[in-house]
């Protein structure tokens, strides 16, 4: 787990997440053309509890959302 600082509103403040969350943070930054503290600050302003965890739920729910609209396979055996 690694300490990071980051501006929410202007204002500095650290998160902690595992390497792999922060590499998956910025993949659905880059994927909306966001940099990682404008997406933090979407997700900042969205979250009811501590932001270490709404990032991580967010990067789940955006992994989610991409394998859940992705090609369907029409076969009958699903094979």
């Amino acid at each position: 787990m690694k300490k990071r600082s980051v501006l929410i509103a202007g204002h500095p403040t650290s998160v902690s997440l595992e390497e792999e969350f922060w590499e998956a943070l910025k993949g659905v930054a880059q994927a909306r053309g966001l940099s990682v503290n404008a997406l933090i600050e979407e997700i900042d302003r969205a979250r009811t509890g501590n932001l270490s965890s709404a990032i991580r739920v967010h990067v789940l729910n955006d992994l989610q959302t991409r394998l859940n609209s992705g090609p369907v396979d029409s076969r009958a055996d699903g094979a």
